[in-house]
């Protein structure tokens, strides 16, 4: 699963997620919007993913809640036809994730794990992202629990309603 991390397709996927990100806030891209969750499409390269915001988000240290300051918060699948990317799972906490920690993923009672680099968290094979996928479109909502690099302990609530809508639609679109 280490090896994942530091290979190809982390450096590809940072550079992914970087790039849609910053194309998500900077762009008119969003070519739908299903109740939680919008769909974005971008070109150059090819590319289109799903992704929400939080609805709940909770930030504690030493057992106390505590106010913090954090950037984007998000939830998002990818597809990108010409890095063979089909269904990566991504999430951003909006700070840099303690060295070594995992995010855990609760989707109604289902646990999964997301290994983290920077700001991003991902599941370790393409394996682990069609569970998730599968458990996001069975569920409710999804609950990721994380550790910011300053010790700060956060979890954060995403809706999952219009998911598999927004998902498939992304998926659509980048599949020709």
């Amino acid at each position: 699963m280490k090896s994942f991390l530091g290979g190809v397709l982390s450096g590809a996927f940072l550079a992914l997620a970087a790039t849609s990100a910053l194309a998500q806030e900077e762009s008119q891209n969003r070519v739908n919007a299903i109740t939680d969750w919008s769909v974005f499409e971008g070109n150059d390269p090819r590319e289109c993913w799903a992704v929400t915001t939080y609805k709940e988000s909770v930030n504690t240290k030493d057992g106390r809640v505590v106010s913090v300051r954090r950037g984007d918060i998000l939830l998002m699948v990818f597809y990108r036809p010409g890095a063979n990317v089909t269904g990566q799972v991504a999430f951003t906490g909006g700070y840099p994730f303690a060295g070594g920690s995992t995010v855990n993923v609760n989707i109604s009672g289902s646990e999964f794990e997301l290994y983290t680099e920077g700001e991003w968290a991902w599941p370790a094979t393409p394996q682990e992202d069609a569970k998730i996928i599968t458990a996001m479109k069975r569920g409710a909502d999804a609950v990721l629990t994380a550790r910011s690099s300053r010790g700060t302990q956060t979890q954060d609530t995403f809706s999952l309603l219009g998911f598999t809508a927004a998902v498939e639609d992304a998926e659509k679109r980048c599949s020709n």
